[in-house]
């Protein structure tokens, strides 16, 4: 069974362009549930999934890039749909999967399973379910966060937006 670290060293190993792409800093200051960025959401999902396919014993069944890649990239709507814009993403829930596939496709080559992955990972909330075991595992990796994330008490901490960018440009600093 993976470690936690085996399995983040995946995460980068697979995800690292997606990780280090410049619209990846819009992630780091949107935040998704309570206080928690898209970005930090998205890694979280990737690496749940990977966990939940390695105690599952699906290795034989996933494919690993994929699975990583499209769960990197299932929010990657790129606006935080917490502020206000006269009602334009009033149904974020039913049409972010859409609005990821979309801009992940302007920045990324991605196959079949992961733009499926993407654009259904809202089952049952959108009418059409995953059709492969990777979509499955990023649609349940997300709902587990999600939820964990919601309502979390730590929701009630979320630093100011203007924190979130000084700290993503520092962090982005520290890496390169």
């Amino acid at each position: 069974m993976l470690t936690r670290d085996q399995i983040r060293a995946l995460v980068n190993k697979h995800g690292h362009d997606i990780l280090n792409h410049p619209h990846m800093r819009i992630e780091q200051c949107c935040y998704q549930h309570g206080a928690v960025t898209t970005f930090a959401h998205s890694i979280r999902v990737a690496c749940l999934a990977v966990w939940f396919a390695d105690r599952l014993h699906l290795w034989h069944r996933v494919d690993l890039r994929s699975l990583i890649r499209a769960a990197l990239l299932h929010d990657y709507f790129l606006y935080d749909w917490h502020d206000w814009d006269d009602g334009v993403h009033r149904l974020h829930g039913f049409t972010h999967g859409r609005a990821a596939l979309i801009n992940a496709l302007q920045d990324f080559r991605l196959n079949r399973i992961e733009r499926d992955s993407i654009a259904n990972h809202m089952f049952p909330m959108t009418p059409t379910p995953p059709r492969f075991i990777e979509g499955y595992l990023v649609t349940m990796a997300d709902k587990i966060s999600a939820t964990r994330e919601t309502f979390s008490m730590e929701r009630f901490a979320k630093p100011a937006r203007a924190e979130l960018v000084r700290s993503s440009i520092q962090s982005k600093d520290t890496r390169a």
